[in-house]
Formats: C-alpha cells, structure tokens, sequence
C-alpha cells in the first residue's frame, strides 16, 4: 500500500512545483491515540467518532502560507501497531517535522512517548523537529495523564508541547503552524544564516534512503 502510494504521489508532485517548500511531516504515537482524526480535522476540517485502525501509512496534503512563502506540507498518518513498525519507520528518515502524539485518557500512550522518541532519533535525520501532543483533551472527565506531566516528559525531551483536540478542534492548526514554524527556524539556522525564504525548495533528504532497522522498537 505505501510504496503504491508513494508512486502516485511522485508522479502528482512531477507536474505541480507551484510551491516554495515542501515539508514531510509524520503523525507518530500508539494506536487510538487519534493520529487520523487529527490529521482529518487538519486537512478537511472534519472529523467523525468511528475509530478505524489506519493500515500501515496514509497521507494528505495541504499548503499553507507561512512568511509570504507557500509551503505544502505532505503530512503521513503512520499505523500506532507493532506489526506495521517495519513500514512506517521506513518513512522517518525524510521526514523533517514530527507531531508524536498520545492519548490523555490512556496511561499507557503516555508511557510509550519516550520509545517514540527513541525512535525518531534512531531513524529520522539530526534536524528533524518534534512537537508533543496530548490528544483527547476534550475528555476532561476521563483524563489520567495530567497537563504537566506532558509538558515535563516535553521539556525532558526537548519538545515543544500542546493539549489538542480533533474532536473540538483544539490547538490542531496551532500545533501544525508550530512546527512548520520551528522547521523554519531550523532552516535558517542550517543555511549561513541566510533567510530560508531566500532560498528555492526545500524538501527533507531522499525519500528513497532506507534506514538500518534498530532493535529498539517499542513494544506497547
């Protein structure tokens, strides 16, 4: 499914270059955390309570304006399960932007951050950057994992954090511009100091590069 869906994808990205960059950028967390509706809620601005478990890798595309620059963002929605692990981190390695997510009303998503983690560090590129994002904060009667529990586990790490809902539409635009915004930053960092909007299109490495498998995957 992912290697047919990326095919298709390079032969529309082949004949549309009306953009000045493009970002990847992967929604990465167990499964149920709500990867997919906050992608939908993104994307389409819908969302719908049925849960379906992703399959392996999907994506969507969406641009934006960011700094008087258009900026398409080519965003994968990545399988939260064990047995998908081999294809969805074949995926990091190109990726410049992460939103690793978990669920604040499941312990055991929160517990799992830190594999995620581990896991962007093994496969993805040194400048890929990482927003935190406790999803489900609209189930405040359900909440086990506190506010500043996730935001110490993001300062632990190094990760801009926010509470988000799809199902309200809470911080979902805010995380996305948040993290385009730091890729951004990194870039200008990364280019002599010159202003990334100066530059022509910038995409991530190549996505034809296939990274080692580590033996840390995380098992939740």
């Amino acid at each position: 499914m992912a290697s047919a869906t990326d095919a298709r994808y390079g032969q529309k990205e082949s004949t549309d270059q009306n953009f000045d960059y493009m970002f990847k950028i992967l929604i990465i967390g167990n499964s149920s955390v709500g990867k997919t509706s906050f992608l939908f809620r993104y994307a389409d601005d819908s969302f719908t309570p049925a849960f379906v478990s992703t399959v392996g890798i999907d994506f969507k595309v969406k641009t934006i304006y960011r700094n008087d620059k258009r900026i398409k963002l080519q965003i994968w929605d990545t399988a939260g399960q064990e047995r998908y692990r081999t294809i969805t981190t074949a995926y990091y390695r190109g990726a410049m932007g992460f939103i690793l997510m978990y669920d604040i009303t499941n312990e055991e998503s929160f517990n799992c951050v830190q594999d995620w983690s581990t896991q962007i560090k093994t496969y993805s590129w040194d400048n890929a950057q990482v927003l935190l994002a406790g999803n489900k904060c609209d189930m405040e009667d359900e909440r086990i994992v506190a506010g500043d529990r996730g935001r110490q586990l993001a300062d632990q790490l190094g990760f801009e954090f926010f509470e988000t809902s799809a199902k309200d539409n809470i911080n979902v635009k805010q995380t996305f511009e948040r993290l385009v915004d730091i890729i951004c930053e990194k870039m200008s960092e990364t280019t002599d100091g010159s202003d990334p909007n100066a530059a022509g299109p910038k995409v991530g490495p190549s996505l034809t590069e296939q990274p080692q498998r580590s033996h840390q995957d995380c098992a939740c």
